[in-house]
């Protein structure tokens, strides 16, 4: 049983108060709302829109993006009350602790490590693909060999996770104030896009909206998504179901807003100001994306529609390449935010990891002057540098996915647990309709994961078993709540 011990909720959020270990509280709501918009609208609104239309969804890709928004909504319901509830570094980390036990705690923690960790490499790789191909606009070539995807040793994507390294070691206002400039450069480039969008759009090529379904041929072995393996479900393209298929591909671009939560700590008033961060950063991004995929939907016929750059070629098709410049420039700036808020919520699950012990404490010192727990930051930055530079991640960016619906199951189940066994507990935020919305939401998270290919699932196993390890060899002996109950027991 000593692998299910919580840690309660009074006990976290005095740990957070403790001397060399409490970060500085200074984010508002709009810090928050920017930081969600920031790490959501990326790679997502320039490319998946394309992708999904043409393949899946045809001009009825703005109700894909519908629909994911409203799992994602589903999902954030529930990180809002706990975020609320349980001000405290983490996020489903420390939800989990608080419900399920240590050992489920450790393995989400983990996960999350696996979400954002290699997530942000695989921004940043994308992100030296853009850059490159912004400096080729100047005349400036950089060699394949050092930028973009197929780099034998990437630099520009190792050098913008160290520059943000420094931003998010520097402190949190300081790293609040820059991805609001970022987000305000990207957020303008996609104001552009929509509103100079709207001149070329052809009634025409939304006709039929819904177009005629067929099946997709399904790939074989280890590629094959897994409800195809266990159920023989064949994939649909276009129609009614083309939509669902297409809103399991685009849920992918609103990978990030669960971030949000991890800065519970830093929030000056986490009861009020986490669930208007969480849920408004959702519903803007939310918009511009319906609103955006309206628009190149209806510039080019989906099935003449670029699935690696569909704006800049929509914009390239109707005789604007300069506007297709100003894309690559948003879209610089809006991987750049992504990277750093990864990066940011990385660093504050393995920050109440090593206070509660179950990795190495010392790394979860904060800086005296600048509030911030360095220590990992600069860690985290090193490795995640590396990972961008060394290994070409698009195989395997979809462990991205399966670690982000992981942790939305895992949330969803500890909040109707936390509502039966702590039903005292002040909620200054509620998730309506409990049970039913946290079971819903666990149950489409498990149907997206679903359509994960198989070889996506033994990876994560793999991953998973490999943390497994790593608890029972060092944090099941060290942890503080096992100190805590044994020095209770020997009283």
């Amino acid at each position: 049983m000593s692998l299910f011990r919580t840690k309660s909720v009074e006990q976290s959020i005095q740990d957070a108060e403790g001397g060399e270990h409490r970060l500085r509280r200074s984010l508002s709501a709009l810090d928050l709302t920017v930081f969600g918009v920031g790490v959501i609208v990326g790679t997502g609104i320039f490319v998946l829109t394309g992708v999904a239309a043409r393949n899946t969804a045809g001009p009825a890709v703005a109700l894909s993006f519908v629909v994911a928004g409203i799992v994602c909504a589903l999902a954030a319901l529930c990180y809002a009350e706990f975020a609320s509830t349980v001000p405290v570094a983490g996020s489903a980390y420390t939800f989990a602790y608080a419900t399920i036990g240590e050992f489920p705690a450790w393995i989400i923690g983990w996960d999350l490590m696996l979400e954002m960790a290699l997530g942000a490499a695989v921004v940043a790789s994308g992100w030296s693909g853009y850059f490159a191909s912004l400096l080729k606009n100047f005349g400036i070539d950089l060699p394949e060999s050092l930028a973009g995807e197929h780099a034998t040793f990437n630099i520009p994507a190792a050098v913008i996770v160290l520059l943000l390294t420094g931003v998010l070691v520097a402190g949190i206002k300081l790293s609040a104030r820059f991805n609001a400039v970022m987000v305000a450069i990207k957020l303008c480039v996609v104001m552009l896009v929509i509103v100079a969008g709207m001149f070329f759009v052809k009634g025409a090529n939304y006709r039929p909206f819904v177009p005629p379904s067929h099946l997709i041929e399904g790939k074989g072995g280890l590629q094959a998504p897994l409800i195809q393996v266990l159920f023989g479900v064949t994939p649909v393209a276009y129609g009614v179901f083309g939509i669902f298929t297409g809103a399991a591909l685009v849920f992918f671009a609103y990978i990030g807003f669960d971030v949000v939560a991890t800065a519970a700590e830093e929030t000056r008033r986490p009861q009020r100001d986490l669930p208007v961060g969480i849920i408004a950063s959702l519903v803007i991004c939310t918009v511009l994306y319906v609103a955006v995929s309206l628009v190149v939907v209806g510039m080019q016929h989906y099935s003449s529609l670029s699935v690696s750059a569909p704006l800049a070629d929509a914009f390239q098709s109707v005789g604007e390449s300069w506007i297709a410049t100003l894309i690559s420039v948003g879209a610089i700036a809006g991987l750049t935010t992504v990277v750093m808020i990864l990066m940011l919520g990385q660093s504050r699950v393995l920050f109440a990891m090593c206070r509660d012990n179950l990795l190495p404490r010392p790394l979860a010192r904060v800086h005296p002057r600048y509030r911030t727990p360095y220590r990992i930051t600069m860690l985290i930055g090193g490795a995640t540098a590396l990972l961008a530079a060394l290994i070409p991640l698009s195989a395997i960016a979809e462990l991205v996915n399966i670690g982000t619906l992981f942790a939305f199951v895992v949330v969803a189940i500890a909040v109707v647990i936390l509502r039966r066994t702590r039903p005292d507990l002040p909620r200054a935020f509620r998730t309506p309709f409990v049970p039913v919305v946290p079971v819903v939401s666990a149950l489409a998270s498990v149907y997206l994961m679903l359509n994960l290919p198989v070889q996506t699932w033994i990876r994560f196993l793999v991953w998973m078993l490999v943390g497994t390890g790593i608890y029972f060899l060092y944090g099941h002996r060290r942890s503080r709540v096992a100190a805590r109950t044994e020095a209770v027991l020997e009283v």
